[in-house]
């Protein structure tokens, strides 16, 4: 087991599965169950009518409704997987569970392969949870022509199918159009007008969903807009910062930032490169470099190569052990050390061969068993068990 672990660690590296392994299969896979949701509910009005819209609008029933809004969500929200968007992949989900849900509650003539594929899409989703963490412009921008098409979508064809009870009557999709853009937008020209219950309850929806979509859609876009600025005014300032002998540490975990406070506190320089701009505190004023750290750019740009120590401290072992084979690959003086969290991957990043292996963590239970136990605990193996070193090298010692 231990070889073909490694057999597929290799490949993996190989192939570079960290650049689009698994969120590109997961977008595609999102992507085909909404044009298969769509197909099979409107594929047979789609080929009697030879491609035309008049027989699908005109045999359209209500209980389609949800799935032609799901499935044109899935289609438009896998662009947003694809960038790894934490957004995308919370509606992805929503979508799916909606569609077993819909299928279970109002059922489908494809229900079982519906809840079977979606099902299992809707595991794989979740297992994959740390792969989405990112918020792109490109992912607000998406999310919000989504949810402006399904509104567009549920209030078009819900008031042409209540039309006979609008004054005067909605008989054409394009007159349905215009109450819908009209109403959802609060204009109100009064030209047409609900005189039922039901329709009136019908352009409340549409109203308080349009000001619900609307408001979301501007956050959504102006966030990262910000966002991405504050990040310009940073690599500005990063360009003007002298990088060299210094201290490179890799990852938003409490040993990263403790291991950064201690270097500060014997006036090292350091780097911290971290996924996402920290919150203030103490690292606002911090050298800060964000970016995926097993990317050569974005340790090019904390200089790693002219640094004395990379310091690897993520949460994920592998993300550790491909930072130290990036941190080789730039051909520079610097050290690596490599931090695991669990001990059963401790052999496989020793396979990146890293200059150093701190594992605190899978230290601890031994330690607590040893001092509950009286076995007497020497300096000598808490430095040997917590840096896994041959021959007792240990990182150079800083210039004051």
């Amino acid at each position: 087991m231990r070889a073909l672990r490694e057999t597929l660690g290799g490949v993996a590296r190989a192939l570079r599965a960290n650049v689009w392994f698994p969120h590109v299969p997961l977008a595609v896979a999102l992507a085909v169950a909404g044009a298969h949701l769509l197909w099979v509910t409107f594929g047979p009005a789609w080929r009697e009518s030879r491609g035309g819209v008049s027989l699908i609008v005109s045999t359209f029933r209500p209980v389609d409704l949800p799935y032609l809004l799901i499935g044109v969500g899935m289609v438009t929200m896998s662009a947003g997987l694809v960038t790894r968007s934490r957004l995308g992949w919370v509606v992805g989900i929503v979508l799916t569970l909606a569609t077993i849900l819909v299928a279970l509650k109002v059922g489908h003539p494809a229900a079982g392969y519906l809840t079977g594929y979606d099902g299992a899409l809707l595991l794989a989703l979740l297992l994959a949870w740390r792969t989405f963490d990112r918020s792109s412009l490109t992912a607000a921008t998406v999310f919000a022509l989504t949810g402006g098409l399904l509104l567009i979508i549920y209030a078009t064809f819900g008031s042409f199918y209540l039309g006979s009870q609008f004054s005067p009557p909605i008989n054409t999709l394009v007159g349905a159009f215009y109450y819908s853009v009209v109403t959802m937008t609060t204009v109100g020209y009064g030209d047409i007008v609900p005189r039922t219950i039901e329709a009136r309850l019908f352009a409340v929806s549409i109203i308080m969903l349009g000001v619900a979509v609307f408001a979301t859609s501007l956050s959504a876009v102006a966030r990262p807009l910000v966002r991405g600025s504050i990040e310009h005014i940073i690599r500005r300032r990063e360009g003007q910062m002298k990088r060299e002998n210094h201290f490179v540490v890799v990852g938003a975990t409490p040993l990263a930032y403790n291991t950064y406070r201690e270097l500060r506190r014997r006036h090292q320089i350091v780097t911290l490169v971290l996924p996402a701009l920290p919150a203030g505190g103490e690292f606002e004023d911090a050298d800060v470099v964000v970016g995926e750290a097993d990317s050569l750019e974005v340790l090019r740009r904390a200089h790693a190569e002219a640094a004395q120590a990379v310091l690897a401290m993520s949460d994920d072992d592998s993300d550790n052990a491909f930072i130290v084979l990036a941190v080789k690959e730039l051909l520079g003086r610097a050290r690596t050390v490599a931090a695991v969290n669990d001990g059963k991957h401790l052999e496989r990043v020793k396979l990146a061969r890293p200059d150093i292996v701190i594992a605190p963590q899978v230290l601890g239970g031994e330690l607590l068993a040893m001092a509950l136990t009286g076995e007497q605990v020497s300096g000598e193996f808490v430095l040997e068990r917590i840096f896994h070193v041959e021959g007792g090298d240990h990182l150079p010692k800083a210039h004051p």
